[in-house]
């Protein structure tokens, strides 16, 4: 994607960053702060939503508040692998609500899964019913989170 972010000028990546910082500003406000009347801003949004830079617009839940911020970065290792086995290891993983995240990774592992649990009994039970169950799982390694340092939910750009 290095190659399309030369098509967008300026005015595009600000637009974006700013996006990146509130995503409910309405095209009136988003506008303003880009020094643009509302029309070009608009037809800009289309433009960059439409080929892909915007995916969606999410709000940001507080996983804590919601009892689930028990948070586990989990390595995954398959028996075997090839493109059958990682096509239904990815179709099981988008099913599995706790899996917030999962890359296919290079190194020692194949997968790193990022898991949000209410506490580590749930994710006890998490890892013997339901990634256990999987067929083609070899071993895994769970890393615990103890403290957010960072995370932002935006890319520099």
């Amino acid at each position: 994607m290095g190659t399309n972010a030369e098509k967008l000028d300026n005015v595009d990546l600000l637009i974006l960053r700013t996006l990146q910082e509130n995503a409910r500003l309405t095209t009136k406000e988003l506008a303003a702060r880009v020094n643009l009347s509302s029309t070009p801003v608009f037809e800009r949004l289309r433009r960059l939503e439409n080929s892909g830079y915007i995916k969606k617009y999410i709000a940001v839940l507080d996983a804590e508040k919601l009892n689930q911020g028990f948070v586990v970065f989990c390595n995954v290792k398959l028996r075997r692998m090839n493109r059958d086995i990682a096509a239904d290891f990815s179709r099981v993983i988008h099913d599995i609500p706790e899996v917030t995240e999962c890359y296919n990774i290079s190194g020692s592992f194949d997968y790193l899964l990022k898991i949000h649990a209410p506490n580590m009994k749930y994710y006890q039970e998490f890892i013997l019913n339901v990634l256990g169950t999987i067929d083609s799982l070899g071993s895994i390694e769970s890393t615990f989170v103890m403290d957010e340092v960072k995370h932002n939910y935006g890319i520099h750009i």
